[in-house]
């Protein structure tokens, strides 16, 4: 077990460049199953949700290989059933339905894994694929599909912008017979990213980034393959911007596209933040003398709109922040597990489902708090920056799901910050029980 030791009171300084986003990665390595050529991602990340699913590949009977900072995804016959303890070890699991069920005509699918953020279902990816021509039973563990022949395309109306639903009919339609026509999809540029790939493999996609995506299926797997550069993590950038809010300093975020982060950089401008942005990156600056401005009244949605992932990074901004101010996330109904150890570093905070009120002008002091997940569990270490004294941040193992070290990212930039080993319960109780001899 890990945890993270983080000595606020560090001003920030330096250069930075994001990895490949996670949310690109998880899609584009599912995907590399469609493919009847090698391919080639580069870049990747070495995160504990990027090694999930390399398992995951080798265990249908994918042979991926990495090289360094590259991933090379061989094609391969592979099989439809994915270990219960794989995909339940991760949420991008579900981005094998479609690829599983082209390659081997059925898969079996236990239900998928991630942050306990609140209830994801799936019945949009189900509702789409069906429509496609595939076989749905689903049990309360598990659901299992299979097709006759290939998928055929159709006009499909998705009931919310779903990301993950969108990229799962993406990759279907990909490789369906005829047309498919999919409305109100999902805008992130994630998506765009993802049918990048797929046309570097042959398919013919049209509209990807918009609320419209028109799809000419190849009836059969993608006769291509190739190199990609996955996009860059625009929830690093935001993240490594909310650091220096929060500890003071400047820094510049490069090889990274601040459009693809607007609504994050505008909501730190309005706090105080000096943020100068280029066409590869931008600089965001705070004087540690001069306190930021609360007052925020934010609500997350889908793209364009406020990012969900960064709520809770907004939320360590607006901790010390003069004034209050309040998010509702509409997305996830435990988006702010993090309020606990907000509270317990000093903050005034109040969760309520999907709202979060911060009551600001906090004078943060170190503790010892537990990552609740991915996000939130990043938003602790940043609220640490711009606390008195030394911290922790346990069960720190969410934090790697998304970031490959944030603490020594954090450290190129003068951040105090450092993940250190901790025994587990069974070998504390162990030395406990010896010293006791």
């Amino acid at each position: 077990m890990e945890r993270i030791k983080i000595t606020g009171g560090r001003v920030l300084e330096g250069r930075i460049r994001p990895a490949a986003a996670k949310n690109s990665v998880l899609p584009l390595l599912a995907a590399s199953l469609l493919c009847s050529r090698p391919c080639v991602l580069r870049g990747v990340p070495r995160l504990s949700d990027v090694d999930a699913s390399l398992a995951l590949l080798r265990a249908v009977g994918a042979g991926p290989v990495r090289r360094g900072p590259d991933i090379l995804l061989p094609p391969a016959a592979v099989c439809g059933h994915v270990p219960p303890e794989l995909a339940g070890a991760m949420r991008g699991s579900v981005f094998y339905l479609a690829p599983l069920l082209v390659r081997a005509g059925t898969v079996e699918l236990p239900l998928p894994g991630g942050c306990r953020l609140g209830p994801r279902p799936i019945d949009i990816h189900l509702a789409g694929l069906g429509a496609m021509g595939a076989e749905i039973s689903e049990s309360e563990s598990a659901v299992t599909l299979r097709r006759q022949g290939s998928l055929h395309g159709v006009d499909f109306t998705l009931r919310l912008p779903s990301v993950g639903a969108t990229l799962t009919l993406l990759m279907a339609a990909a490789c369906a017979r005829g047309e498919t026509v999919l409305r109100g999809a999902a805008c992130e540029p994630e998506i765009a990213d993802t049918a990048a790939f797929l046309r570097m493999a042959g398919a013919q996609i049209e509209g990807a980034g918009t609320p419209v995506i028109r799809v000419r299926g190849a009836a059969g797997p993608l006769p291509g393959g190739g190199v990609h550069l996955p996009l860059p993590d625009r929830i690093a950038a935001a993240t490594y911007a909310a650091a220096v809010a929060l500890a003071g300093g400047r820094i510049a975020v490069e090889h990274c596209r601040p459009g693809h982060l607007a609504p994050f950089l505008r909501f730190l401008r309005t706090a105080g933040c000096e943020i100068t942005a280029g066409p590869d990156g931008f600089t965001a600056a705070r004087d540690p003398d001069i306190p930021l401005w609360g007052g925020a009244d934010l609500c997350t949605g889908a793209w364009p709109e406020f990012a969900t992932d960064t709520a809770p990074l907004a939320a360590a901004v607006l901790l010390c922040a003069r004034g209050e101010s309040h998010i509702h996330d509409a997305l996830f109904q435990n988006r702010f597990a993090c309020a606990e150890g907000f509270a317990a570093m000093g903050a005034l905070v109040r969760a309520d489902g999907r709202d979060l009120w911060i009551g600001g002008d906090a004078q943060l002091h170190a503790a010892c708090v537990t990552a609740p997940d991915l996000r939130g569990g990043a938003a602790l270490v940043l609220a640490a920056l711009a606390a008195g004294g030394t911290g922790t941040v346990m069960d720190s193992g969410h934090i790697r799901r998304g970031y490959q070290d944030l603490p020594a990212e954090l450290t190129t930039l003068g951040a105090r910050c450092t993940y250190v080993k901790t025994m587990s319960d069974a070998t504390m109780k162990t030395a406990s029980a010896m010293q006791m001899r």
